[in-house]
């Protein structure tokens, strides 16, 4: 079973058919919706501020979720995939967002609905990713704009994904 604990007289709190590894941590004032996942050796670790997690949200092996004490708060929206060993602090993202392996998403950034955050890149404190657009590099820039087909078949299969791959550790 995951390491679920409470800090500061707050216990997280967790929606219909969510899965969490066993050596997976969640810590204190973290609510999610219904079918999320936190997979294999990551941390989402609300002790210093809040972290509020839509539906279909999976936090990938090794991947850190995390705020800055007093002043920034992690808000995921709906169908959202953070990526292996992937960063996220303090910062808003919209519905519908991967965010790629290894990324860094640093505070008081917002990413809007519909987009892709590229494996490895750093999005500097306050970058405003702009709905349909991909985003790579360091410092991460915007490199594309988000089509259709690429959506679907990368931001929405891998959400969808996630669902699957937990009902498989349910039984």
């Amino acid at each position: 079973m995951a390491l679920i604990k409470e800090c500061k007289g707050i216990t997280p709190k967790f929606g219909k058919d969510c899965w969490f590894a066993e050596n997976a941590t969640i810590v204190g004032d973290v609510v999610m919706g219904d079918q999320c996942s936190v997979w294999f050796n990551a941390i989402v670790r609300g002790d210093v501020n809040s972290i509020r997690m839509g539906n279909k949200v999976n936090i990938q092996d090794g991947a850190v979720i995390h705020c800055t004490y007093e002043k920034t708060k992690v808000n995921l929206g709906n169908n959202v995939s953070v990526g292996h060993n992937a960063l996220v602090h303090g910062c808003t993202v919209g519905d519908n967002v991967l965010i790629g392996m290894g990324a860094i998403v640093m505070d008081n950034c917002y990413i809007e609905e519909n987009s892709i955050i590229a494996a490895g890149a750093v999005l500097l404190e306050g970058t405003h990713v702009e709905s349909w657009s991909i985003y790579a590099g360091v410092p991460a820039k915007k490199v594309k704009t988000l089509s259709p087909e690429l959506f679907h078949g990368e931001v929405q299969r891998i959400a969808n994904n996630y669902v699957l791959y937990s009902s498989w550790f349910k039984k």
